[in-house]
């Protein structure tokens, strides 16, 4: 039988069907919030390309992670801007640096009640804002990066971290991360791997976020937008080094891998809902162009459906006041 027997839009009459009926829902403790920690600053600094984000202070920053507590947020991920960069990343293996303090204050903040992630990655660091240290042919090296990640690893996770996500695409870094965490004793720190990281062009609010000091770009290191059957290869190579999650960046140019990744991976998936993702959705909603609080509900919704299991998103506390 089919019209007029079948009538799907019967499960669509009303708010109250449409919630019972719906397929893939969000949850606050789902979400987590990306966070920029600035040193030498004495008030939190707003970012002109992201409206609403800031670059905190101490204070601003335990603020905003007492809130995501109360919020039900699954977790913070946490980002260091130093006052002083060199070509190495010194900034970022320093135990008293800007990253690794923020991390022990907000561990000392929260406790188990909010899980706190820790940016393993050089690029906020280093005087020529890429992600690894530089070659003498100016070409990033990878292994000799891998070292590097490995101890700003360590000493994360002596700040508190609870999860490490290794960002920079260097082949190897899961294992290495892995391997120095055993063998200082933090067995149960978790690694979050950015295990499909494509270059792109929605990255560019971030910059500004992390004081970026890039020229050129990252396509040597992370992935082509061409590729999607790569991104399978990524996932299965930090699987075997140890990763206990996974995550595709950014999420909304690449809900395909996405959808790829989350039907293959054993392993918690992750997405990230980028700057530009952000910021073209606050332009459009400034212009009057589009809904704000439908689009942004949209767009994290369609995320979820494609199949990730936690969505990293600048609205994190917005959504979850929503949802709530």
């Amino acid at each position: 039988m089919s019209f007029p027997y079948h009538r799907p839009r019967r499960l669509r009459t009303t708010e109250a069907i449409r919630r019972m009926t719906a397929e893939v829902r969000t949850h606050p403790n789902q979400l987590i919030l990306p966070a920029f920690i600035r040193e030498g600053i004495s008030e939190p600094v707003p970012l002109q390309s992201m409206p609403g984000v800031v670059q905190h202070t101490t204070d601003s920053l335990k603020r905003a992670a007492a809130e995501a507590v109360e919020l039900g947020l699954g977790g913070i991920m946490l980002f260091g801007v130093p006052a002083v960069r060199d070509a190495v990343g010194s900034a970022g293996v320093d135990p008293n640096g800007v990253l690794n303090r923020a991390i022990a204050e907000v561990k000392a903040e929260v406790g188990h009640d909010l899980v706190v992630m820790g940016d393993v990655c050089l690029d906020e660091f280093t005087d020529h804002g890429h992600c690894g240290v530089l070659a003498p042919d100016g070409t990033v090296d990878n292994d000799a990066t891998l070292p590097i990640y490995a101890e700003m690893a360590v000493l994360q996770a002596a700040a508190g971290a609870d999860v490490l996500g290794p960002s920079g695409m260097m082949d190897g870094q899961v294992a290495v991360i892995r391997q120095a965490l055993d063998e200082a004793g933090y067995q149960d720190a978790s690694i979050l791997a950015y295990a499909a990281k494509y270059a792109s062009a929605f990255y560019g609010p971030f910059r500004e976020a992390v004081d970026s000091q890039l020229t050129g770009d990252r396509r040597t290191y992370q992935m082509d937008a061409a590729n999607r059957r790569e991104a399978i290869r990524e996932v299965e190579l930090d699987l075997a080094e140890g990763a206990d999650m996974i995550m595709v960046k950014p999420a909304m140019s690449y809900l395909d891998v996405l959808s790829d990744v989350a039907e293959m991976s054993p392993v918690p998936v992750a997405a990230y809902q980028i700057s530009g993702e952000y910021a073209m959705i606050e332009a459009a909603a400034s212009n009057g162009w589009i809904d704000r609080k439908a689009a942004i509900l949209e767009s994290v919704l369609g995320i979820r459906r494609a199949g990730a299991d936690m969505v990293l998103t600048y609205w994190a506390p917005e959504l979850a006041r929503w949802l709530k």
